[in-house]
């Protein structure tokens, strides 16, 4: 955030607006779409997977034939065919089971990769407001426990209940092949089945959703209470914030109770239609064989059938608690997927800076973060074709909101903002910013750089890293433009991680630049090495700069200074010290806090 955002623990919860959350319907929608590509592997990995069951049903009535050899007392070499066959069952069910879950692990993983793909474009790609109206915390649950909540489902839940579903429905059907009246007595349990899992569905659902922004709502009070840390101690807000997260922790823990509660619930059900299933098989069982309208074997053949339902059918109704928690998570990062796209989405790339820089004019431009605490108020500016404004006022000024909606990250709450004939949301590549707050992606120097001009070749880095004064160190690295860098890599101090930036923006080339003190995170050492980067950065562009250090506004064309929201002064440096208003005041409050150097200020 910057000097004029709202602080941490500011934004009350009724400021908050959730990502939105996609129905049922729409989620099963999005699932079709991202397997229509893949339906060659989904059929093939069906069809093993309903070969692999089909074999495996033989087990039972082998076992059967072989209690009808025995009881029969038959000679011990009729067992030998029977035996013979169980291994071959064995070993073609292992290895079709084998092919068919590995075909279904990667189409789940193929889709998954997707579904994570879509969601990462579309969040990068959300007006900053939205996130911020949102809070971190929303969107930091769905890229974190709902992505892997639906992973571990696609890894384990899926294939597995895919194949119990198999099972359960070939076994049935092996039921009513040795006798239609095993199949009616193992139906007595499908009653109890159905109810528990029609009512696990009903409570478990809502349930979920809860738990989901439950722990949304958790995060993001951790990130307000530590991001805020220095805030909340200052004005001795400790106690408050404990409260509010112990509260919030303690919704979270009693809605995952509920959920156990829940499932315990569940588990008791269902042992109750195994024993009455069971008991309708046996009994049924014995009544035939003792009207002798089936044999021991076919009766134990039928007993083992149902038996052999425990597993699939608990397996199939256990998984449901990872099939809702998924879909609960999966429905999140539908809602975030279906957002609607930014304007420029498609069109960005196609824009030329061939006709130069154009001119940004603001129009009575007005914003809030908060409704009714309005930061800008009816902001009038021009900066025209090629020329440097610097923007300077004291700290709650509006100078970042008013470079972040000229960046197009904000939209203006009133009033227009024109760039080249466009509203900056829809500029696309026209607008280049920079700002205090520099992030060094993980990886190789030169990939960092490439994030900017992905056809660069080596020659065009090293003239970037040139202009801005960076190719000395870049070079001396270990490995060159090859050494790894940020998290896990060679740290960059602040100064050089911001001509990296401006490497950056060299690269990527944009017509207009906004600079939000760009060159704060300098050190007295390395201050003027950083505006001298700027200033290669911003030849031939029209630029907006936020300045941290009133040398930047001495040397721009023009200085805007603004105060409580609004524009209170305009002009040169000079005309402006001359007129001795609030810049000049700022400028000797600022000039007379430096220690003269041989440079000047």
């Amino acid at each position: 955030m910057g000097d004029d955002a709202p602080a941490a623990g500011v934004r009350t919860e009724a400021d908050r607006a959730l990502l939105p959350t996609a129905s049922a319907s729409r989620t099963r929608a999005a699932v079709r779409e991202l397997v229509r590509p893949h339906r060659g592997t989904a059929w093939a990995g069906f069809g093993l997977m309903v070969l692999a069951t089909s074999v495996g049903l033989l087990t039972q009535p082998l076992l059967g034939h072989i209690v009808d050899v025995v009881t029969e007392r038959r000679s011990p070499d009729a067992l030998t065919l029977p035996v013979v066959a169980l291994a071959g069952v064995a070993v073609v069910q292992g290895v079709t089971t084998a092919l068919g879950m590995s075909l279904v692990s990667r189409l789940g993983e193929t889709v998954l990769a997707r579904l994570r793909e879509l969601f990462v474009e579309r969040a990068l790609s959300l007006p900053l407001e939205r996130l911020e109206k949102a809070g971190s915390g929303d969107l930091n649950a769905r890229v974190t426990r709902d992505v892997s909540r639906v992973a571990d489902a696609v890894r384990g839940a899926l294939p597995e209940l895919a194949r119990s579903a198999l099972s359960i429905v070939l076994t049935l059907g092996a039921l009513a092949l040795l006798d239609w009246r095993f199949l009616l007595a193992a139906l007595v349990a499908l009653p109890v089945q159905a109810h528990t899992a029609r009512w696990y569905v009903r409570n478990a659902v809502p349930l979920y959703a809860k738990e989901r922004i439950a722990t949304g709502a958790q995060q993001q009070q951790l990130l307000d209470t530590i991001g805020g840390a220095r805030t909340v101690r200052a004005y001795r807000l400790q106690a408050g914030h404990t409260r509010r997260v112990t509260d919030r922790s303690r919704a979270s823990v009693e809605l995952t109770m509920r959920g156990v509660q829940l499932v315990l619930r569940f588990y008791s059900r269902l042992h109750i239609a195994e024993y009455a299933g069971l008991g309708a098989v046996l009994v049924t069982g014995f009544l035939l064989v003792r009207s002798h309208s089936a044999s021991v074997g076919t009766a134990t053949a039928a007993a083992l059938y149902f038996h052999s339902l425990f597993g699939p059918v608990n397996t199939a109704l256990v998984l449901l608690d990872d099939a809702q928690s998924a879909t609960a998570g999966l429905a999140r990062l539908v809602g975030v997927v279906d957002e609607p796209a930014p304007a420029f989405a498609e069109a960005a790339d196609d824009r030329s800076t061939a006709a130069g820089a154009p001119s940004v004019t603001l129009t009575a431009v007005s914003h809030a973060y908060v409704a009714g605490r309005p930061v800008l108020h009816g902001v009038d500016l021009e900066i025209r074709p090629k020329e440097r404004v610097a923007l300077v006022g004291t700290t709650g000024a509006g100078k970042t909101t008013l470079a972040k909606l000229v960046a197009g990250l904000h939209r203006p709450g009133s009033g227009r903002i024109d760039i080249g004939g466009v509203a900056p949301d829809e500029s696309g590549r026209l607008v280049g910013l920079v700002t205090q707050e520099v992030h060094v992606f993980a990886g190789p120097l030169a990939d960092d750089l490439r994030l900017a001009r992905p056809g660069a070749d080596d020659e065009e880095l090293r003239e970037a890293l040139a202009t801005v004064g960076a190719l000395g160190w870049a070079e001396a690295l270990p490995e060159g433009l090859e050494t790894v860098v940020g998290d896990g890599g060679h740290r960059l101090t602040a100064d050089r991680a911001q001509q990296l930036a401006l490497a950056r923006l060299l690269l990527a080339d944009p017509p207009v630049v906004v600079l939000d003190e760009a060159t704060a995170e300098a050190g007295s050492s390395g201050a003027r090495q950083l505006d001298e980067a700027a200033e290669q950065a911003l030849r031939g562009r029209t630029a907006l700069v936020v300045a941290h250090r009133l040398s930047q506004a001495a040397t721009a064309d023009r200085v805007v200074v603004l105060g409580d929201g609004r524009v209170v002064e305009s002009g040169t440096h000079d005309e402006l010290l001359t007129a001795g208003g609030a810049y000049a005041t700022l400028w000797h409050a600022w000039s007379g806090s430096r220690s003269p150097t041989p440079d000047g200020p």
